[in-house]
């Protein structure tokens, strides 16, 4: 199987791309990485993957990336810190444009990477898969509404068989987001909590996503088992409580808290690191 990745120079997707190769090189199968910078993918190159350089939203550019490939694995993302014209034109437009590219090409599975922020508020009980969707809040943009655009333009495709992933907060491996987690969690109450999700375990979920027969149209959640408080967010990263954390009230404690009971049952995952304390204990922060 040939497997395009996009993304790949992103947080997620340049730690992704190692863990598909190394499997790649054990069962015989192809990875391709598509790049706007040559000089970016020489350490995937020096690993195995073949290369494609150009933007992903250059429709002359998808045709060459996808020609003779078997999946998608659909990593590009506009995150934190962009205007929301960026988040819309990379996470809902490039992705739909992928998508329907893939199904001209002949493409048979797409794996597309969303995440747990587009449910939105909490239930009072972890979120699972089958609940609504309703993003939004002014914390992160047009970033949670513009993946789940795209979720739901992709799973309307004809002729292609879509698996959404939907991460919890990503950290570890080097990946600086558990520190800049601080420039929100000091404002949180004390209790407030945060589902974290290692890249060790982001790969195993999407490797899962990938190759699994019989997932055609799921979603899953992928995350670890323990959410962490604000408390804990400010001990990982070594700086003092704030004062006054304690007298905050928490208004919802069960936003972005996710039950990972489906993918567990269906697909056999389990984090491999478990809490952000195991990663702590392993030095794989």
């Amino acid at each position: 199987m040939l497997t395009l990745v996009t993304g790949t120079t992103g947080q997620v997707g340049r730690r992704l791309v190692p863990r598909l190769l190394a499997r790649a090189a054990e069962t015989g199968d192809r990875v391709r990485v598509l790049v706007r910078d040559a000089e970016r993918a020489a350490p995937f190159a020096a690993l195995g993957a073949e290369v494609t350089v150009g933007d992903l939203r250059d429709e002359t550019v998808l045709g060459k990336a996808l020609a003779g490939t078997d999946a998608v694995v659909n990593v590009a993302a506009a995150f934190r810190g962009v205007p929301d014209e960026e988040a819309w034109a990379v996470n809902r437009d490039a992705a739909l444009e992928l998508g329907r590219a893939a199904v001209t090409s002949g493409v048979r599975r797409f794996v597309q990477v969303s995440t747990n922020l587009v449910y939105g508020t909490g239930r009072g009980r972890p979120l699972t898969e089958d609940d609504p969707v309703v993003p939004g809040g002014p914390m992160w943009g047009a970033y949670p509404e513009s993946k789940a655009e795209a979720e739901r333009g992709l799973l309307a495709l004809d002729g292609l068989d879509v698996r959404i992933g939907r991460l919890a907060f990503v950290y570890g491996d080097g990946d600086p987001h558990l520190a800049q987690s601080l420039r929100w969690a000091s404002e949180w109450p004390a209790a407030q909590r945060l589902q974290l999700v290692h890249h060790a375990d982001v790969a195993q979920g999407l490797t899962r996503l990938l190759y699994a027969p019989g997932a055609t149209g799921r979603i899953y959640n992928i995350a670890d088992h323990a959410p962490v408080t604000a408390v804990e967010l400010h001990q990982i990263n070594g700086v003092e409580v704030p004062a006054g954390m304690n007298d905050r009230e928490t208004p919802d404690p069960w936003h972005g808290i996710v039950s990972i009971a489906r993918i567990r049952h269906e697909l056999g995952y389990r984090p491999l690191l478990p809490s952000v304390w195991c990663a702590v204990d392993g030095g794989v922060l």
